[in-house]
């Protein structure tokens, strides 16, 4: 159970100031902030809010004609996607900090267990909010910042559009389909949006491993050729019904439904150049598995006096997923190779959830917009691992049946106001607390609980600067990294060829959460229509880092993650945005971007140099096109994405390496009648090749692991048709 000394201390000491929410406020303070703040332009939440926001509209995410959500962020100033191009490709990061650190939101809410991005269709998104700074409205573990992902839900008029797209990689073929269908009866309206996409893959993946002693000579080096072959599917479902009601009161009802499929077959074949061969030098694999997940929400918007608000969810979240894997490894004695070892292993998990969360808002005082809620969480997690283990040269079989069961709880309140002090200057106060336990339990390990809670204030502020198109931006933020559950389960996961490239792996229970304050400052010039230049930096210092730490136990090598003292990071990010028109006269219709983004960091407890954290992007840019014919029937651009890579210091033995990734993407769309369009699009271009490495070295020597992948460009044509 959360303390609930701790609760009531939030309740009694919710004070009456806080912040500008990234979602719109109550309908007058709409009112307000457009006739204090607005211009002859009208009304930009980038420019006008005071709580420092990127929106991405439904026009830039559908440009290239995505069927990754993946590929539309990598085009992203200030974001990254670690690695490589197409599905699966990695996760997101925002100032080049990865899960945990930048925290990914579903309609403000954090996504559903189980619940993967990749598989979420760029056709059933509305807008994509970029907030670098926290917020008291949302959750506050977001120390690189936050990205918000509305899915579709506006119903201006009745709209039907289907889209039929064709992928073609290499050997490969990769289709997919969308449906969007809004429109209103009555006081009702509806919208759905779905999808359904398939990604093969049929790829090599060899890597290399390569060990020296302490006096520089090698002591073994070992080949592997591995291939990877798959098909992973899924469908999306994204239902929204709305009613208004005869007092003026909205009520909403809006799913997600996800559901993926993946089937898997893979082989790999060591050759030892140098040295002992690994103990088994032979192995094929194959998997398969679905995934489902559904989260459904019902809102009650309700109207009270003198502008105020009351503004009620109640949802429920499920998750279930299953797998099947089958390995097989041989050892290869006398040029004969023999199966050594035959593991089968069957998985489940099933998670279920209901979530509670309001929100009271009001105009306060003259210019003040006041609000405050909370937002709570209850889910219960069930896990079974099965695995038989045979090793037919010994005669001997091995079966493990792994359960445990985790019980999750959050609560978080959170009370926020803006103030416009005059038409230049508005301030933004914040404060929210937030509830954490973790209890879990299994046949394999001690039952263990976690409990955390961290409070959060906040404060951002803008200024116009007088008879000028720029203004400045000061946020303070106090904000947290949660442990992930997995990684406070102490289950154990093994590895066959284990070493310290390759170790086991196993959560920590008594993990504390990373803790940072921090400022941000940017300094924005908006010089003309559209156009924009900015400059913003950041500061973050965290206490209570988790790094993971590598031991050996009963001669296995073990990788657990643990807090480990302080770290400091910091960022610069540039960003440039202006038609070719704002320079010169008498020019086609072409817009013009450009970012770069410079990012530091240093941990205390690993020596450097390269001590980064977290793997961080030191650098990383974009650059891109856009041109509109005459008439408007075609449209072509072109997106260049950068970001170096390097070595990354994970303590004193362990360290890594990751390749610059450079890629290309071009496409043109062509408006062929007002019921058709066309849309051609190529990505990874460049197709640059990617290396990533992990090393161990101590007193004895050094050892290697580097593995290679292959760039892979992809074309697609999409015929979207409105009816």
């Amino acid at each position: 159970m959360l303390r609930p000394t701790l609760v009531a201390l939030s309740l009694s000491a919710l004070p009456a100031y806080a912040q500008n929410a990234p979602a719109p406020a109550l309908s007058t303070d709409t009112v307000q902030k457009v006739e204090v703040k607005a211009d002859a332009n009208g009304y930009d939440p980038r420019r006008d809010d005071t709580a420092s926001k990127i929106v991405v509209s439904t026009e830039e995410i559908r440009r290239y004609g995505d069927t990754s959500v993946l590929d539309v962020f990598k085009r992203l100033p200030g974001i990254t996607v670690s690695g490589g191009a197409g599905r699966g490709g990695g996760e997101i990061r925002m100032r080049g900090l990865g899960s945990g650190y930048t925290q990914i939101l579903i309609d403000g809410e954090r996504a559903p267990a189980g619940f993967d991005i990749d598989g979420l269709s760029p056709d059933s998104i509305e807008r994509i909010e970029i907030l670098r700074a926290a917020s008291a409205e949302f959750s506050t573990q977001s120390i690189a910042g936050t990205i918000n992902i509305v899915l579709k839900r506006a119903v201006k008029n009745a709209q039907r559009e289907l889209r039929v797209g064709y992928g073609k990689s290499g050997e490969v073929s990769n289709p997919s389909a969308s449906l969007s269908m809004s429109d209103r009866v009555g006081k009702m309206s509806y919208s759905l949006a779905a999808s359904a996409w398939r990604y093969e893959f049929d790829r090599p993946s060899p890597f290399e491993e390569s060990q020296i002693d302490a006096t520089g000579r090698p002591t073994f080096v070992r080949r592997t050729v591995q291939t990877d072959r798959g098909k992973p599917q899924g469908i999306n479902l994204t239902p929204r019904l709305n009613w208004t009601l005869e007092n003026g009161d909205t009520v909403s009802w809006q799913s997600l439904v996800t559901h993926q499929r993946t089937d898997y077959q893979g082989g790999a074949v060591v050759d030892t150049v140098l040295g002992l061969p690994p103990r088994y030098d032979a192995r094929s694999m194959t998997s398969d598995g679905s995934s489902t997940v559904v989260r459904s929400d019902l809102n009650w918007m309700h109207n009270l006096d003198e502008g105020a608000k009351l503004d009620l969810k109640l949802g429920v979240n499920g998750m279930r997923s299953d797998g099947n894997y089958h390995e097989e490894d041989a050892r290869t004695t006398d040029g004969v190779a023999r199966l050594a070892r035959d593991s089968v292993v069957l998985s489940d998990t099933d998670e279920a959830g209901v979530t509670a969360v309001g929100k009271y808002s009001r105009p306060w005082k003259k210019d003040h917009a006041l609000s405050m809620g909370w937002d709570a969480g209850y889910a219960v997690r069930d896990d079974a691992r099965g695995e038989v283990e045979r090793f037919p040269l010994a005669g001997t079989t091995l079966r493990r049946n792994e359960e445990y069961e985790a019980t999750l709880k959050r609560l978080a309140l959170f009370v926020q106001d803006e103030w416009n002090v005059t038409k230049q200057w508005s301030m933004y106060a914040g404060l929210r607390w937030e509830g954490l336990e973790t209890r879990s339990s299994g046949n394999t390990f001690e039952t263990s609980t976690n409990r955390a809670s961290v409070w959060s204030p906040l404060a951002q502020t803008l200024y116009k600067l007088p008879d000028s198109r720029d203004q400045v931006r000061v946020a303070l933020t106090r904000t947290f990294k949660a442990p992930l559950t997995g990684s406070l389960i102490p289950r154990r996961f093994t590895t066959p060829n284990n070493s310290q490239t390759d170790p086991d792996y196993r959560g920590n229970p008594d993990l504390k959460p990373e803790l940072a304050t921090g400022i941000d400052a940017s300094y924005e010039h908006y010089w003309a229509e559209k156009a924009l230049l900015s400059a913003s930096l950041s500061v973050r210092r965290i206490s209570d880092y988790t790094r993971q730490g590598l031991i050996v136990e009963d001669a296995r090598w073990i990788q657990t993650p643990v807090n480990d003292g302080d770290a400091l990071t910091r960022s610069l990010e540039l960003e440039a945005k202006f038609p070719l028109s704002a320079v010169l006269q008498d020019v086609p219709d072409i817009d013009l971007r450009a970012s770069l983004a410079r990012n530091w960091s240093r941990i205390d407890a690993v020596p450097g140099p390269d001590n980064r954290l977290d793997q961080q992007v030191p650098v990383s840019g974009t650059l891109g096109v856009d041109y509109k014919a005459p008439g408007g029937k075609l449209t072509t651009g072109a997106s260049f994405a950068f970001k170096n890579g390097g070595n990354v210091r994970v303590n004193v033995e362990q360290s890594r390496y990751q390749s610059v990734r450079r890629e290309l993407d071009v496409y043109a769309l062509w408006k062929l009648n007002p019921t058709y369009q066309l849309r051609l699009a190529a990505t990874n271009l460049l197709r640059q090749d990617a290396v990533s490495e992990s090393r161990y070295a101590d007193d004895n020597g050094v050892q290697r692991r580097t593995t290679f992948a292959d760039g892979q460009a992809m074309a697609r044509v999409t015929l979207e048709s409105r009816f």
